[in-house]
């Protein structure tokens, strides 16, 4: 008949684990003379992995918030952005509301609140008479010519333009003059295109 450990209850494997680790820790002492060194080169390379582990985890964790911080700022970007493109027809209002004379009294404090907050947030308004025609910025309602100009020119802002940051989120609508045909500063500009045809052509002899 096999003895059970003194002390377990029916269901109860405490005392057999307790066994367990003890023959363990003997069997342990009784070889520690001879492969002492063995285990110290052991516990070494499992420190070793232990540390290459934890750098990983560590390393994993800071890409893990940088990404988590990355999202965050685009998440915010993307929601300010929305906010303040709902708000330009408003702006559109205040502006034309302004042409008219009719900014006035608490209106016109309401009114500058909401440009000084919207420029705060980032959105910039752009787009003055007399600055050089960029496609990139700029969409041409009307054309003309003018002796005036030495280069296509914003010469009348029909709408100004809006973006956050170097995003265009509504390019300005202008009304464009070109330097007069025959004009000098038009004869200048043709000569140039002429010079740069030249040099062209030389090159590709």
């Amino acid at each position: 008949m096999t003895d059970k450990p003194q002390g377990g209850k029916p269901g109860d494997d405490s005392a057999a684990e307790e066994a367990v680790i003890k023959a363990a820790e003997e069997a342990a002492a009784a070889g520690s003379g001879d492969s002492g060194s063995d285990d110290l080169a052991a516990a070494k390379r499992e420190l070793a992995e232990r540390t290459g582990d934890l750098q990983r985890l560590q390393a994993e964790y800071q890409n893990y918030r940088k990404r988590v911080e990355r999202d965050r700022l685009t998440v915010r970007e993307i929601a300010v952005s929305n906010i303040l493109e709902s708000l330009i027809p408003v702006l559109d209002d205040i502006g034309r509301a302004r042409e008219h004379g009719e900014v006035t009294g608490g209106f016109k404090s309401v009114a500058e609140s909401l440009e000084t907050v919207v420029a705060k947030l980032g959105l910039q308004q752009f787009g003055k008479e007399g600055e050089p025609f960029d496609p990139t910025m700029h969409e041409a309602l009307m054309h003309s010519y003018s002796s005036d100009v030495t280069e296509d020119t914003c010469v009348q802002i029909l709408q100004p333009g809006y973006r956050i940051g170097e995003r265009i989120i509504r390019p300005a609508m202008v009304a464009v003059a070109e330097p007069q045909p025959g004009s000098q500063a038009s004869s200048d500009a043709e000569a140039k295109s002429a010079d740069a045809d030249k040099s062209d052509g030389g090159s590709d002899s």
